[in-house]
C-alpha cells in the first residue's frame, strides 16, 4: 500500500510538472542578414527587413521590395502570399504586392472621399481590408476596388496596444490588456485579459505567446495560467510561431524549434 501511494505521488508530480512548462526542441539554424525578422509563410519563404527593404527568401530564391518615398512599413501582412499588405501608417497608405513582391495597387486613405485615418489594417476576405479608423475609433472593412468603408461596430474604448487579423476576424489588445475580437458581421467577443508583454503573438482564441524582459511564455486564458517556454535562447530579438515551429531571430540568425501548442 505504501509503495502504491508513493507511485501515485510520483505520477501526480510528473504530470503536474509537465503541465507547468513547455519545452522547445531545437531543429536548425539559418543565417539571416536583417534588421527585423517577420516570419515565414506556408510555402517556406522567410520575410525580413534590411535598410527598409522587404525581402522574401528561401534557399536560392530572393525577392525584394523597397519604396523610397514611404520608407519602412509599419505592418506587413503576408497571410496570403499572393496578395501581401504593406501598411505605412505615417503616410496613411497601403501597398498591395503579388507573390514576387511586385506592386499591384496603392491605396492612400487621405485621398478617399470619406475621411479615413488608418492606424491598424490587415487583409480580409474578398477584395477587402480590415481598417481601424482612428477618427471614429471604429473597425470596418474597406473594399479597395470600390473604395468604400463598411463600419462594423460602435467606437471602441482604449487605444490599440496590439492587433492581428485573418480573413474573417480582427483581434486586438487594448492599453488595459483586454483582448477582443470582431468578425466580418460585426459581432464583438471579449476573449479575456492578457499578461503585460513586450512582444506577443495570438495563437488561437484563448492562447497567446508573449515575451517579457527576454522571457518567452505562453498564456492560456481558459485555464487562467501562464507557462514558461524552456530551452529557447533568451537573447532573441523577436519570434514567430506557425505549424508547431517556433522561430526566433538572434544575432543575424533564425533558430527553429519544434514545440507543440494545443
Amino acid at each position: 500500500m505504501r509503495n502504491l501511494l508513493l507511485l501515485f505521488f510520483i505520477f501526480f508530480f510528473t504530470v503536474s510538472f509537465g503541465q507547468n512548462k513547455y519545452v522547445a526542441t531545437k531543429q536548425d539554424s539559418i543565417a539571416l542578414n536583417a534588421d527585423d525578422f517577420l516570419g515565414y509563410d506556408q510555402f517556406g519563404f522567410y520575410y525580413s527587413i534590411k535598410n527598409n527593404v522587404l525581402a522574401k527568401s528561401k534557399k536560392e530564391e530572393l525577392f525584394e521590395y523597397k519604396n523610397i518615398s514611404l520608407g519602412k512599413p509599419t505592418k506587413i501582412d503576408f497571410q496570403n502570399p499572393l496578395k501581401m499588405v504593406l501598411f505605412y501608417e505615417n503616410f496613411n497608405t497601403i501597398i498591395l504586392l503579388d507573390n514576387q513582391l511586385s506592386e499591384t495597387q496603392k491605396i492612400n486613405f487621405s485621398e478617399n472621399d470619406a475621411p479615413i485615418m488608418t492606424t491598424a489594417t490587415g487583409i480580409a476576405s474578398g477584395n477587402r481590408l480590415w481598417v481601424y479608423n482612428s477618427l471614429t475609433q471604429q473597425i470596418g472593412l474597406f473594399d479597395y476596388l470600390k473604395k468604400t468603408l463598411q463600419t462594423l461596430a460602435p467606437s471602441i474604448q482604449g487605444n490599440l496596444k496590439y492587433y492581428e487579423s485573418d480573413f474573417n476576424t480582427f483581434q486586438w489588445i487594448d492599453s488595459s490588456l483586454n483582448w477582443y475580437a470582431v468578425d466580418v458581421f460585426g459581432k464583438i467577443t471579449t476573449l479575456g485579459k492578457v499578461t503585460d508583454f513586450d512582444q506577443i503573438q495570438i495563437i488561437n482564441d484563448h492562447i497567446v505567446l508573449f515575451s517579457k524582459n527576454g522571457k518567452l511564455q505562453l498564456q492560456n486564458i481558459q485555464k487562467n495560467s501562464v507557462y514558461p517556454i524552456e530551452n529557447v535562447d533568451k537573447s532573441f530579438k523577436n519570434f514567430f510561431y506557425k505549424d508547431q515551429i517556433l522561430a526566433t531571430f538572434t544575432n543575424q540568425e533564425i533558430t527553429n524549434y519544434k514545440i507543440k501548442i494545443p
